[in-house]
């Protein structure tokens, strides 16, 4: 069961004309667990009267932790009717299992007016857990409490936007309005304008020591959202319920807020060779989102006899240089060996220009050799100083494994990004070292859909998860879909 540790207790009184007010504030270290927990804070006023205050997850701490904090703010026309004094206990449950921190029995306290106090031999606490950048966010605040034992010279902010390739330090400065007794409170604005992620850690210097808070090892962070790109086969209108499951997938890339879908065997019907928009499947996905997408779509062959089949990249940002080309020596539309890929470069906030390729190639046996190499001459011929990556995303036709896909890995270009989100250490084996057993590791690896990024790209993928499975927003097609995030190195 989970360890609870109570980090620090805010009891503050804020008085106005038009009554009082009682801030009561916990902070908890809770040890992760897989499985679901409820924390919460079990506290009385002087009225003996005992409420339950649920916690929120806040962030990790260290690598077996996390943050858990719970706030409540009381009004009353006067002090008196305030809870004033508390007790209070900590509680954990997760499943059956059920830990207190109750100071060992004897409940913690909290006198009326405190301020925020850090508990046991804690003297520095980094008091800034929020981990998301908002949209057009300009600045972060970040706050320190440090215990006023400590008799405090100076406190800094040590910090990094890229990945500790450059470092800055930034000195934090005291709130000196402070009314409330309890904990130093120290502060900095620092500017996120142009940043994609801030890292950094909190140090104090005094007389005799300087002392540390690096989350236990790990560093505070705090970002933009990830890059989230999503690829699936769409079964040239095959599947039963089509109508319901085209509704799915954009009900997917809604509540998942994807940002870039490539899609493959995109059908519209054939209407003698001239297509029919209002049929594309791309096109009505896109038009069932909340907000719809920047689309690129074109077709390369008939499919099933009456579809003009192709691909398509959506995009919640402008789609700039589009193209499509075919990669294979057949270029005849009423053959499926025809085979055409659409193109597009995406300036993407924080990260800039990526290029992104919506590929379906032909198996092994019908060309894929071919068209994966002028796939990957089309890629290297569109690189400059401003493209960041490079993605091709899409169904290859290449089991994992196989030949085609050992002629990615011999290649030395592209790396299969689902593996390397998910299985490190055989990413390793297969993409860095090159193990000459690596292909019997992956004997039980059916993919066939993929991203593969280039080696030397400025991005690194976060997680990858497989989609529309019987328990994640169902069957939509014969292929599963695959969402990954991104963010920069």
């Amino acid at each position: 069961m989970a360890n609870v540790e109570l980090l620090a207790v805010e009891n503050t009184v804020n008085r106005k004309k038009t009554g009082s007010q009682q801030v009561l504030q916990f902070l908890m270290s809770i040890e992760n667990t897989d499985c679901h927990k409820q924390v919460d804070v079990i506290w009385a006023g002087h009225d003996g009267v005992w409420h339950t205050l649920p916690a929120k997850y806040q962030g990790r701490r260290g690598d077996r932790h996390e943050f858990w904090q719970a706030r409540v703010t009381l009004s009353a026309k006067s002090d008196k009717k305030l809870p004033g004094d508390i007790r209070f206990a900590v509680r954990a449950r997760c499943n059956t299992d059920e830990l207190w921190d109750n100071n060992q029995g004897w409940n913690h306290h909290s006198r009326h007016g405190s301020g925020l106090t850090l508990v046991g031999d804690l003297l520095l606490q980094n008091l800034t857990f929020k981990h998301r950048l908002d949209e057009g966010q300009q600045f972060v605040q970040i706050k320190v409490a440090l215990n006023p034992a400590l008799n405090a010279d100076s406190v800094f902010i040590r910090w990094t936007s890229d990945n500790w390739r450059h470092s800055h330090e930034t000195p934090c400065h005291r709130e000196k309005r402070q009314k409330q007794e309890g904990a130093q409170i120290w502060s900095v604005r620092l500017k996120t304008a142009d940043i994609f992620a801030l890292e950094y850690s909190v140090y104090c210097k005094t007389r005799y020591q300087e002392l540390w808070d690096n989350n236990l090892g790990k560093n505070y962070r705090i970002s933009r959202d990830p890059l989230k790109v999503m690829i699936l086969n769409l079964h040239c209108y095959q599947e039963e319920r089509q109508d319901y499951k085209l509704s799915q997938i954009a009900t997917a890339i809604d509540e998942l807020a994807v940002d870039v879908v490539c899609l493959q065997e995109v059908a519209e019907h054939w209407n003698d060779g001239h297509g029919d928009w209002a049929s594309n499947a791309a096109n009505i996905i896109n038009q069932r989102l909340n907000q719809s997408m920047y689309l690129y779509t074109d077709w390369s062959h008939l499919g099933f006899d009456k579809y003009r089949e192709g691909v398509a990249i959506l995009s919640r940002y402008p789609l700039e240089q589009t193209e499509s080309r075919y990669v294979s020596e057949n270029q005849d539309p009423y053959s499926i060996h025809s085979r055409k890929v659409a193109k597009s470069q995406i300036q993407v906030p924080y990260m800039g220009a990526i290029n992104v390729f919506s590929a379906h190639l032909s198996w092994w046996e019908d060309g894929f050799k071919q068209q994966f190499e002028r796939l990957c001459q089309w890629a290297e011929s569109q690189l400059n100083d401003e493209v960041k990556t490079t993605l091709l995303c899409g169904d290859f036709n290449i089991a994992a494994g196989s030949l085609g896909y050992q002629q990615v890995v011999n290649g030395n270009r592209y790396e299969d990004q689902y593996l390397a989100a998910n299985h490190h250490g055989l990413f390793e084996q297969i993409f860095r070292v090159n193990d000459p057993h690596w292909g019997n590791m992956l004997a039980d690896d059916y993919r066939i859909d993929y991203i593969f990024m280039n080696k030397d790209s400025d991005l690194r993928v976060t997680s990858a998860r497989v989609l529309f499975t019987d328990g994640d927003y169902g069957q939509v097609s014969d292929h599963c879909g695959y969402l990954m995030t991104f963010e920069p190195k």
